[in-house]
């Protein structure tokens, strides 16, 4: 074993040592923070039933109707998580490439391309889905 490939080890186990120390810390907040709020249990129907009849409202009708724009939100929403996934995805596999590159400026070159194009499809994404909403919500 050369020192190339020794120093492409350490920085590998870095690299899972990282993630994995993020993953416990997301883990353990998220773990702590759902064992100190109680959860609020969802209110009946009946008591929604009061509510509507203060107002004025009829709590016979019971049937829902998807409107256009809620179905539109719906799709860009389940898009925007599968493209945000995507460019999680690709920016790992670039951070493996740039890793792995063993100094050849050709795989360095298309390792930074990788997370360059996968973070900036991530922003266009973003930018994508708020120009939607905006427009749901105007329509």
């Amino acid at each position: 074993m050369n020192i190339t490939n020794l120093l492409n080890f350490k920085s590998i186990t870095k690299l899972f040592s990282i993630a994995a120390i993020l993953f416990v810390v997301t883990l353990s907040t998220g773990i702590a923070s759902a064992a100190t709020t109680p959860p609020t249990p969802p209110p009946g129907r009946d008591s929604v039933c009061e509510g509507i009849g203060i107002t004025g409202g009829d709590c016979d009708a019971t049937t829902t109707q998807t409107s256009v724009s809620s179905l539109v939100a719906n799709v860009i929403s389940i898009l925007s998580w599968v493209v945000g996934v995507a460019a999680v995805i690709m920016i790992m596999i670039g951070g493996f490439k740039y890793i792995t590159s063993q100094g050849d400026a050709n795989s360095i070159n298309s390792a930074k391309n990788t997370i360059l194009y996968a973070i900036v499809g991530l922003a266009v994404a973003l930018f994508a889905q708020l120009i939607v909403m905006f427009v749901v919500n105007k329509v």
